[in-house]
């Protein structure tokens, strides 16, 4: 059964190079990326070799301990199904055991593990170059890879089971989005770092952290052996293998015991962001405007201008002679209050489309909850990687909180204010369809533009005033702008989606009459 079982799995691999042309190239492109990425993570740890063994151990305890992960979240979330999932081969007649045993072995001869494999002896070779014995590097690494293996196949065998219905294409995209703004940060503060031979402080708590969990424990011990402290970390590693295959073992026996519950075309098919958002009137907006948001071209514009706008502010700055250094933490701010400011008008946007949300009496709290939802979304994605980056050339993390602090409160009364604006004071804008830049005559809206944006401020000085303290006094002022600006922000956010709510509940009539004439 294992020698049938791995030469279907080997047809399933060089079948995706046959067929379908678009299907091919796909293929093809994700094994280059894949070749790509390897080479690069096998050439950084090489390059480990000529350090010291602590700076070499910090470095491969993190991306390693980031490897693991990615496998995990990859096959709970990545829209993919398993090809040799236990189910396929119920037909064979086999005991849930062997079933569980014949598709673990066979899934080694995969892309993504061997990749693991190649990275793992970069691993051997670095840790025996340190001096580390090589018995105890190669067992690391091929617990290493049994481990990001059994990882990987209980996560499809939960997400076959539990998931089927809710991965989909835009939940692939949101957990893409959620890694870069996981990864820039880290990799920004870990590249502004000062080694100098020696793992900074503020990493070596978090070092020894991932070390001590079923991520890290299998990648640390050449490092460990090295110290003296092996006997930790091969435990817990030890721990994780046998959990994690009587979790495959079970889970394999459910898999094969248990019958898929039969759905429509539809719900196989799925609704995109519907099925992400889920079925409230909340839920329901939100998942509309995330697919305005994507596909209008007059909202791309807007997101597009705002952070070209931020970083045009501060060449006139340098120009004239302000340090590099100081200039670099204003574009972080701005990109902040104008994306709090763009749905200042966002119901304008609707036009006809309107109606649904009043035909279909969505309270007004839900409809200014929903429509905020793809700009926070682009908020953070947009924020997550431009307030590490300023603080990076700025130079003094000491001053991440004060900016963050600073950014939330700037957005979060942006978002506030616009949600009461957008109800109370809406003015014509391009048509759908029509050109972005192309702008209706109107004669008034341009006051709550500019009340929005003004009042934003206003109401961010406590905060503003913190963060300079923070500058120019004491960096201990850092929490109490970012507790501060959060706090702000968050208040003026639920006083605005309120307040906007009930405007909207008493006006429907008055909004869409405002839809129809423009």
């Amino acid at each position: 059964m294992v020698a049938h079982v791995l030469r279907l799995r080997l047809d399933l691999i060089f079948g995706a190079l046959r067929g379908d042309r678009r299907r091919v190239i796909r293929a093809a492109i994700s094994l280059v990326l894949l070749i790509l990425i390897v080479a690069l993570a096998c050439v950084g740890i090489l390059s480990l070799r000529a350090v010291p063994s602590d700076v070499a151990y910090a470095v491969t305890i993190v991306g390693c301990s980031a490897l693991t992960l990615g496998f995990v979240v990859a096959a709970l979330v990545g829209g993919a199904d398993d090809q040799l999932d236990p189910r396929r081969f119920a037909v064979f007649g086999a005991t849930a055991h062997a079933t569980a045993w014949t598709t673990l072995l066979a899934s080694i001869v995969s892309m993504p593990i061997l990749g693991a494999c190649v990275v793992a002896v970069a691993f051997v070779t670095l840790w025996t170059a340190q001096g580390a014995s090589s018995h105890v590097a190669t067992l690391s690494a091929v617990i290493g890879v049994v481990t990001c293996l059994l990882f990987t196949k209980v996560a499809f065998a939960i997400a076959s089971l539990l998931l089927r219905d809710r991965r989909s294409r835009e939940l692939t995209g949101v957990f893409l989005i959620a890694l870069l703004v996981v990864i820039v940060p880290v990799v920004v503060f870990l590249a502004s770092l000062e080694w100098h031979g020696e793992v900074p402080s503020a990493l070596t708590q978090a070092v020894d952290v991932l070390a001590m969990t079923p991520l890290g424990a299998a990648w640390a011990l050449p490092g460990a052996a090295l110290t003296g402290s092996l006997v930790p970390p091969l435990l817990i590693a030890s721990v994780t293998i046998v959990a994690l295959g009587g979790l495959w073992l079970w889970l394999v026996d459910r898999l094969l015991t248990t019958t898929e519950r039969p759905g429509s075309a539809r719900e196989r098919r799925g609704l995109g962001w519907f099925d992400i958002t889920g079925s409230t009137p909340a839920g329901g907006v939100a998942a509309r405007s995330l697919i305005y948001w994507s596909r209008d071209p007059r909202y791309l514009v807007n997101v597009a201008i705002v952070p070209v706008a931020a970083v045009v502010a501060v060449v006139p700055l340098v120009l004239v002679g302000v340090p590099m250094s100081t200039a670099s933490l204003l574009p972080a701010p701005l990109i902040a209050l104008f994306l709090g400011w763009l749905v200042h008008n966002d119901i304008a946007y609707d036009s006809t489309a309107l109606w649904m949300h009043i035909a279909s009496a969505v309270r007004g709290v839900a409809d200014r909850v929903g429509r905020l939802v793809p700009v926070a979304v682009i908020g953070i994605l947009i924020l997550a990687v431009v307030i590490p980056l300023s603080i990076s050339l700025h130079g003094r993390w000491a001053m991440l909180p004060a900016m963050a602090g600073v950014c939330a409160s700037l957005f979060l009364t942006g978002l506030g204010l616009s949600s009461v604006a957008s109800v109370v004071a809406p003015y014509p804008v391009s048509r759908p369809g029509d050109s972005p830049f192309q702008q209706p005559q109107r004669t008034g809206g341009g006051l709550s533009q500019g009340v929005v944006l003004v009042a934003a401020i206003v109401l961010s000085l406590p905060s503003l005033w913190w963060a300079w303290l923070a500058l120019t006094v004491d960096a201990e002022w850092s929490w109490l702008a970012l507790w501060g600006g959060a706090g702000i922000g968050a208040v003026v956010l639920v006083g605005g989606v309120l307040g906007g709510g009930a405007v909207f509940d008493r006006s429907g009539g008055r909004l869409m009459e405002f839809a129809a004439s423009t």
